[in-house]
């Protein structure tokens, strides 16, 4: 009987001619529509900063190593901090020497704000001691030498000869967090690993470490040492510790995780851990496992995908910087994902004991062990917009806008390489 429908006449009816055919023209309008109006993220900007201080030859100022957005202070002011400085590694008689070619070097935290496409610093704030002298600068300010010998890289000089002083009180500073309840800053240090309290003027105030560790500190008595971190910790890669660190915006609760897996007992898990300190304490309450996204898929090295800064939402909701460690054309994998940790088993001292460790169990082991790792959400697939550089370690959020900044590291590998902050508004 559909012959007869068209004697009807209507618009509908005189463009589909059948009401089979406007059915699916409806459907098809409807669906693009539906797909025009789904909210997605746009890159708004870009901000470099440019012509950066020289500190020596083929050396540039940097920063880049963390971002952070200050509540109440304005949209285009953010805070950011170089690492432990400029170094470099040489391979000399067959073996691999990390050069530091500025060894008074001190690690600092930069105010900045962006104008007109560029990133310019209005101030600078230098990490120093509360009391005493460092015993490399010979006065407050410290540096971002290794700490000990025999537990961390041995440190050269420029040419890779010399061995160094080490410096007790060094830090390699990556995260940057603020506490709004007390109005002080907290980083993290890659070396040991450790996390330091700082105040706006660059005074720090205590550092914690994993627990055993203390002893190490008996040495350099001008900065509050507290053991209170979990002693697994100590199995960390060389220089692969807490690069990243984060604060709940009431102040309540600390963050952190390392970079790479434990080498516990090796380096080749897809494992990491997420610690929860309550700031009233400094005691960690909370432990979770974090999987990295598996680089046999990707064509990379498992060692390659490291997790460079997380950014507190809210006590439960985390955002995670999760990336490869190549750039440009080479690079496969660079990602911000949302997890929620309500969802994950709080593994804090539950996974001591006979029988595999946490780094090394797979996914049948994780679940007769009664662990839930956390979940992982797509929020940004930084490659997607063409983002070229290898090191993104640094996310904030500001309402809907996202901000990443790269670290350029000082120019040590390639003296014309540019830190920028990219903005993007989120969904």
């Amino acid at each position: 009987m559909k012959k007869f429908t068209f004697l009807k006449v209507t618009a509908i009816s005189i463009i589909c001619i059948s009401t089979f055919a406007c059915s699916n023209k409806q459907q098809e309008g409807s669906k693009e529509k539906e797909k025009a109006s789904t909210p997605s993220v746009k890159l708004i900007g870009k901000y470099q900063f440019e012509n950066p201080p020289k500190l020596a030859k083929d050396i540039h100022a940097a920063m880049g190593s963390s971002l952070l957005h200050l509540p109440g202070d304005p949209d285009h002011i953010f805070y950011s901090s170089s690492d432990r400085g400029p170094n470099g590694e040489l391979t000399i008689n067959n073996e691999e020497r990390r050069t530091f070619p500025i060894p008074t070097y001190t690690p600092a935290v930069y105010k900045i704000e962006l104008s007109k496409g560029k990133i310019k610093v209005t101030d600078k704030i230098q990490l120093k001691l509360p009391k005493g002298s460092d015993p490399v600068t010979g006065n407050a300010f410290i540096t971002g030498l290794p700490n000990f010998k025999e537990k961390d890289e041995t440190p050269y000089d420029a040419a890779g000869k010399k061995v160094l002083s080490y410096d007790p009180y060094g830090l390699d500073t990556e995260g940057l967090a603020y506490n709004p309840a007390d109005q002080t800053f907290w980083l993290s240090d890659e070396y040991r690993p450790s996390l330091v309290q700082m105040k706006k003027d660059g005074t720090l105030l205590q550092r914690l470490v994993p627990a055993g560790m203390e002893g190490d500190f008996k040495n350099a008595p001008y900065l509050p040492v507290k053991a209170n971190l979990p002693g697994v910790l100590t199995k960390r890669e060389e220089n692969r510790g807490f690069e990243s660190v984060t604060i709940t915006p009431d102040g309540r609760y600390l963050y952190t995780m390392t970079q790479s897996a434990l080498t516990n007992p090796d380096e080749n898990s897809r494992i990491t851990r997420i610690l929860k300190i309550d700031l009233k304490t400094t005691k960690v309450i909370a432990e979770y496992a974090y999987i990295f996204e598996d680089g046999r898929k990707l064509g990379l090295d498992q060692h390659d995908i490291v997790v460079s800064d997380l950014f507190a939402i809210d006590e439960h909701s985390l955002l995670v910087d999760e990336r490869d460690t190549a750039s440009g054309k080479e690079a496969k994998f660079k990602k911000i994902y949302k997890i929620n940790l309500q969802e994950a088993t709080n593994i804090l001292n539950k996974d001591k004991g006979k029988g595999k460790t946490l780094e090394q169990m797979n996914a049948k082991d994780q679940k007769a062990a009664g662990i839930k790792a956390v979940a992982k959400k797509e929020v940004v697939d930084l490659l997607k917009f063409g983002y070229p550089y290898e090191k993104a370690e640094g996310i904030t959020l500001v309402g809907k806008k996202l901000a990443v900044i790269n670290d350029d590291d000082f120019g040590v590998t390639d003296p014309n390489s540019k830190t920028e902050l990219w903005l993007f508004r989120l969904p």
